[in-house]
């Protein structure tokens, strides 16, 4: 016999774990050709690229190495802008679209006028945003 207490079952049994909930949002991956923007913070720097491809409903952000923790943390608003826009239930691209025409802008980050872009992938564009 035993002088350990005796395990109670309710820490022995395998959790079951359920998503019931949570925000609205695109795919985060796609194999074909993506349109983007480029997102400047006020002095100019790219801060991240807003990309979308209509096909896979796919849309995301990609952030460039190297940036300060200010300006990774500027990206939020444009994430939450995704979210935003698969709630209203927008095309990827038409919400690109709407994000082009400045809907998103504010002091600390802006859409560089005429930078809508295409790349031929995900992959791509994320190697643009490496520095590759």
């Amino acid at each position: 016999m035993s002088s350990e207490p005796p395990l109670n079952s309710r820490f022995a049994e395998d959790l079951q774990m359920k998503q019931v909930a949570g925000p609205a949002t695109y795919h985060r991956d796609t194999d074909g050709p993506v349109a983007y923007l480029s997102v400047a913070d006020r002095a100019g720097t790219v801060i991240g690229y807003v990309w979308a491809n209509d096909r896979d409903e796919a849309a995301g952000w990609v952030v460039p190495q190297g940036l300060s923790p200010n300006a990774v943390n500027a990206g939020g608003r444009w994430v939450r802008a995704l979210r935003g826009g698969k709630a209203r239930e927008l095309a990827p691209t038409a919400l690109l679209a709407e994000l082009a025409q400045g809907a998103n802008d504010n002091e600390q980050s802006h859409v560089v006028p005429g930078s809508r872009t295409e790349a031929p992938s995900l992959a791509a564009l994320k190697e643009l945003a490496a520095g590759g």
